[in-house]
């Protein structure tokens, strides 16, 4: 029998630059190898070999995919052994915390030809340059889409019936957990459920949520205090000892697009674009926001303002994921270099060496 394999992000590009969850992601493990080395060296194809293998053994595993190559992963975790492997190099720089006793480097740069990178210095440095500028453009529009999205959501903010909102989120509350506490102390996991990748956005919210018994698609307009309801209701979970995983906005990290109570079998979330979802099964519930706790007339009082803040949020977003399609080839003709100069034989007695290790664990 197969394990399960969970799929998220831990780090995303967004309007406040690229945001990592990584220490979140990686913090109950007790052991981690920190693969260290520059593109091309192998860490991707590594990480997914080795959560192949261990999936196929019936282990639940989890692959932390790459926010800027939507064909690599950045991590994965074997959940069951609470290991994990980790791409350590930039922009996810990863700290040992208890170096040797829990986290390992494993340094991949031993496998590729200096001398034959030396030759290709002055294009690595280009192509380095040219990326990161690329990056930094993508993070500077977000930003400007953040703003425009912002004023968008004043709209619907100036419209809303607090009290109504308040009265909602309670009745969710008690909906979800009556009166049960667990006297113990909750686990809260920190992810991403999609991302702004160079292909556009990006989510995982059918697999995250496809062996849950209910779940709740909260549907409504910017603005609309989705985000400020699913953290009183993780908030509310964790105080009662539910664990809660907690799932951050791809575009907005300070805000909250979906909340997973696995012990009640529920997942709420914001099913509004670019992660937008219908119910499909039994047990599928629409929250609906707008008409509810918003003045339903909103649209068509504000139209003209509205559209105007919507197409100037839409051209910005599109920018700045022409821009991390931009870095991607770029970084795919950096990648090509490396490869070039790399022997895969030591990157493969790497990657034996840590099998044998997680084996010991294993048993």
């Amino acid at each position: 029998m197969t394990g399960k394999i969970i799929n998220y992000y831990a780090g995303g590009n967004t309007a406040r630059g690229f945001f990592s969850l990584y220490d979140e992601c990686l913090k109950e493990l007790d052991r981690i190898f920190i693969l260290k080395g520059g593109p091309g060296t192998g860490k991707s194809t590594l990480m997914k070999e080795i959560g192949s293998k261990w999936v196929e053994k019936g282990f639940d595993i989890e692959y932390l995919h790459c926010s800027s190559d939507n064909n690599s992963v950045d991590g994965v975790i074997i959940s069951d052994l609470k290991v994990g492997i980790v791409d350590g190099t930039a922009p996810h720089v990863i700290e040992p915390k208890i170096p040797g006793a829990v986290e390992e480097y494993v340094n991949l740069g031993e496998a590729w030809d200096s001398k034959k990178l030396a030759s290709q210095k002055q294009r690595i440095i280009e192509l380095n340059e040219q990326i990161s500028e690329a990056f930094d453009k993508a993070y500077q529009t977000f930003a400007k889409a953040l703003k425009v999205h912002d004023e968008w959501e004043k709209v619907y903010i100036q419209n809303m019936n607090f009290e109504k909102a308040n009265d909602l989120t309670k009745h969710l509350i008690q909906s979800f957990f009556g009166t049960t506490s667990f006297n113990k102390s909750a686990k809260v996991k920190h992810r991403f459920l999609g991302a702004a990748t160079p292909k556009g956005a990006v989510d995982f919210v059918p697999n995250l949520t496809e062996d849950l018994e209910k779940r709740y698609f909260i549907k409504g307009r910017p603005g609309s205090g989705k985000s400020t309801m699913l953290k009183k209701l993780a908030a509310e979970g964790r105080s009662r000892g539910f664990d809660v995983e907690i799932y951050h906005c791809g575009f907005d990290p300070h805000s909250i697009d979906m909340v997973i109570f696995r012990e009640l079998g529920i997942a709420i979330f914001d099913s509004t674009a670019p992660h937008e979802y219908f119910p499909s099964r039994e047990g599928d519930e629409i929250i609906e926001m707008y008409g509810t706790i918003i003045d339903e007339r909103t649209d068509e009082r504000f139209a003209d303002k509205i559209a105007h803040l919507s197409q100037n949020y839409k051209a910005r977003m599109k920018e700045a994921i022409s821009y991390l399609a931009h870095a991607k080839s770029l970084r795919d003709q950096l990648e090509a270099i490396y490869i070039e100069a790399m022997d895969f034989s030591v990157v493969t007695a790497h990657k034996e060496k840590i099998e044998a290790e997680i084996e010991e664990l294993s048993i």
